[in-house]
């Protein structure tokens, strides 16, 4: 592989204007893509396999044109002090407000408060509710302009009026965010290459292969169903990896031109050795984000894919436009150890020598050295460390959000509290229980039998009379439980609903299915939970058995595998005492704390995984190219450090300042993401990659890269470290370096 991507670069650098056209002409071409396809709308959200999502596909068909899975949207009216909801002039303005809203043309129905009986007991508080025909994500911006004007106009009245439900919901926007890294990027770049050109070479095209990316998505997204949300994760992911490899190839191209080589051998050079290293870690994440799928939530499913071709368009730009961009560049990209008259620092390593300086081993070198020498201690300390930091992840507990977690400055949780005032917790999250009696010899017997079973459970405030269909083979059951739709306690009520479908069954032949945001939250949750175990075997198996073709070890991948657990373990205990404990809650900005959001796990190893082993193979491939080159195990391990961690600390600062800059949103689930995220790349690259590893290989020594030998006929020789490069020359160099050693 490193002689192909060495003939690569060296093209890539001899034929930069090619290469260059044909980049900008991929891009031009999706953006083109991107602008004349149709507005992008959002993808339908289900859940396969759930027994609320069965219980939705039911109602579409035996409740027609009903549209039981569209959006909702609850108006809450308060009366002033003093006054109540049934004063004529207070009743006046909520059913000329109904009427406005009952005229959205994507508008089903809407509630009459006092024909529904949706007035509080002390009369201060009522709600009327309005049904649409399509999902919350789906809905125009028209509909959510329409209900807001309504709430105003009611406002303006004297009542306090407030909106709840989906139908507010709308896509976060994160371009603050995006921003905040892209800048903390730049300034890591220059920091580290001290030279603007150099710097700006791995943002420009990170830029360029998330624009294709993003435009490719956009333009597809009414072909293939892609909702606004699929380029999110993209977009984050693809940025990341995007300067992260440039930066790599870039590194290694200036670490080439420091030992002599022409600018041509050295764009050959770095692309076939950290060329090599970016295609495995690429492998990796595309791995990871494919590997969502098994989790059967095509939501889900079409992000990982989106941001696997995202990823893969990095390695490709990193592979080809880099070198590229280096012949364009040419010496305005210095060569290691020179630095650019930005910072001052213009001193070159042939000017030591003719001043007889000695050179300063760097801090890669230093601390390296430092492990080396006391790998049981550093190793211990990092293992203790992140064992405590994972202790609160034994507290997990998992949900999905609701207006419950929003600010107190939104109108849905100003809402989700009035409701909570005026008819209790539970009125924030009803179930719908679904009976289809159609086998069944009477169903309105059985209709009746569920209602009565129900009401016998604990945990419930009220159930409404059955609602049957025109053909009356059907019934909806509306059960207010009296807890938090969050709550451990309506879980377990769910669950008791369903427990009591089966005699139900055996008695009256009628299925009986629970259905409704709540419900759907909670199957999504065991979805996630029961999947999770699933997908770390194949992920970890699948980049166990990559690693052991680029390595060549068994223990190498091994210890590779479990510092990730370690990492991920550590990252959801930190999640856990911010938004489940609420530890630096004020710090973080985290309003109200509850359960963890369900998708964060699975997220989590997904997204983290494949970072994790950028660090890994970009960090121990240096070290396995010294040890292949005839150093010893320990001093191959500082020699790893003295050329990849100066860069594997800039890219996981570069990676941390992408995520971290979502902390800042004001969605609980976009800011849990950003957090965990960060910490995730602090602890795996700071703690596990930066001391565990170096620890555990010096500890190892020759055993790290043990390999059986009828494994090491069977594996396919990739040459990861270019040892197919190498010339007589270099040979000879090397050996009078060892014998001098």
């Amino acid at each position: 592989m490193a002689t192909f991507l060495y003939k690569l670069g060296r093209m890539s650098f001899r034929r930069r204007h090619l290469v260059a056209l044909i980049w900008v002409a991929l891009l031009t071409l999706a953006g083109v893509g991107a602008a004349s396809a149709p507005a992008a709308g959002n993808s339908s959200f289900s859940i396969p396999g759930t027994e609320a999502q069965k219980a939705f596909d039911l109602l579409e068909q035996r409740f027609p044109g009903t549209s039981a899975d569209g959006a909702t949207a609850r108006v809450v009216f308060k009366a002033p002090g003093g006054e109540k909801m049934t004063d004529p002039g207070n009743k006046a303005t909520v059913q000329e407000t109904v009427k406005e809203l009952a005229d959205g043309s994507e508008v089903v129905r809407v509630t009459d408060p006092y024909q529904a009986k949706a007035v509080s007991k002390d009369g201060t508080i009522a709600y009327a509710q309005v049904s649409y025909k399509v999902s919350g994500m789906e809905l125009e911006d028209s509909s959510r302009d329409a209900l807001e004007d309504s709430a105003r106009d009611a406002r303006k009245a004297g009542l306090t009026v407030e909106i709840g439900g989906d139908a507010l919901q709308t896509v976060p926007h994160t371009g603050t965010g995006e921003i905040i890294g892209i800048a903390v990027a730049a300034v890591v770049l220059v920091i580290t290459f001290g030279s603007l050109v150099s710097a700006g070479l791995p943002l420009l095209t990170a830029l360029i292969g998330v624009g294709i990316g993003v435009s490719s998505i956009t333009a597809l997204a009414g072909a293939l169903n892609l909702g606004s949300t699929t380029s999110t994760l993209a977009m984050m992911i693809g940025l990341a990896v995007g300067i992260d490899y440039a930066l790599f190839i870039v590194s290694r191209y200036r670490a080439e031109l420091a030992e002599g080589r022409d600018r041509e051998d050295a764009a050959g050079r770095a692309t076939g050795t950290a060329g090599s290293a970016v295609v495995f870690a690429g492998l990796t994440v595309v791995i990871a984000l494919v590997g969502l799928s098994v989790v059967n939530i095509p939501m889900l499913t079409k992000m990982g894919v989106a941001a696997a071709g995202t990823v893969a368009i990095a390695v490709l730009i990193a592979l080809t436009m880099i070198p590229a961009l280096l012949g364009y560049a040419g010496r305005r990209v210095k060569p290691a150890g020179e630095k650019g008259k930005l910072l001052g620092r213009a001193k070159t390593q042939e000017k030591q020598e003719k001043q007889e300086e000695p050179a300063k081993p760097n801090l890669g070198t230093r601390w390296a050295s430092f492990v080396v020498r006391r790998p049981i201690a550093i190793l211990l300390l990092g293992v203790i460390g992140l064992g405590a930091a994972a202790v609160p992840a034994a507290s997990l507990e998992l949900g999905l959000p609701d207006d419950g977690s929003q600010p107190t400055s939104t109108t849905q949780r100003r809402a989700y509290d009035l409701l909570s005032e005026g008819f209790g917790p539970g009125f924030n999250g009803p179930l719908m229980v679904v009976v289809d009696a159609k086998d069944s010899d009477d169903p309105k017997a059985a209709f009746t039998k569920v209602g009565d079973e129900i009401k016998g459970l604990e945990g419930v405030v009220t159930v409404t009379p059955p609602a049957p269909n025109k053909a009356g083979d059907t019934a909806t059951i509306t059960v207010i439980p009296d807890s938090k739709p969050s709550s451990v306690a309506t879980e377990d009520l769910v669950h008791s609903i369903r427990g009591k479908g089966a005699g139900i069954k055996a008695d009256s032949d009628a299925n009986v299915l629970v259905t409704g945001q709540t419900a759907m939250n909670i199957d999504v949750s065991e979805k996630l939970n029961d999947a999770l175990v699933p997908y770390l075997v194949l992920v970890v198996g699948l980049a166990f058995l990559l690693l052991i073709v680029v390595f060549r070890s068994i223990l190498v991948p091994l210890k590779a595998a479990l510092g990730f657990l370690l990492s991920v373990m550590a990252a959801l205990g930190a999640v856990v005492a911010v938004f489940q404990w609420g530890w630096l809650a004020d710090v973080m900005g985290v309003e109200q704390t509850g359960p963890v959001m369900s998708m964060m796990p699975i997220f989590m190893v997904g997204v983290v995984f494949g970072l994790a082993m950028d660090y890994e193979v970009f960090l121990v491939t240096r070290m396995r190219e010294a040890y292949v080159h005839g150093e010893k195990a320990g001093q191959a391990v500082v020699t790893g450090f003295r050329h990849g961690a100066r860069v594997v600390t800039a890219a996981a600062v570069i990676m941390m300042a992408v995520f971290a800059g979502f902390i800042g949103s004001s969605e609980s689930m976009v800011k849990m993401i950003g957090f965990g995220l960060a910490i995730a790349v602090f602890f795996d690259a700071f703690v596990v990659r930066m001391a565990i590893v170096p620890a555990v290989l010096a500890l190892l020594g020759r055993r790290a890269w043990w390999l059986p030998k009828w494994l090491d006929r069977a594996l396919p020789n990739v040459d990861v470290e270019g040892e197919g490069l190498r010339t007589d020359t270099d040979r000879g160099d090397q050996d009078r370096a060892l014998v001098r050693a």
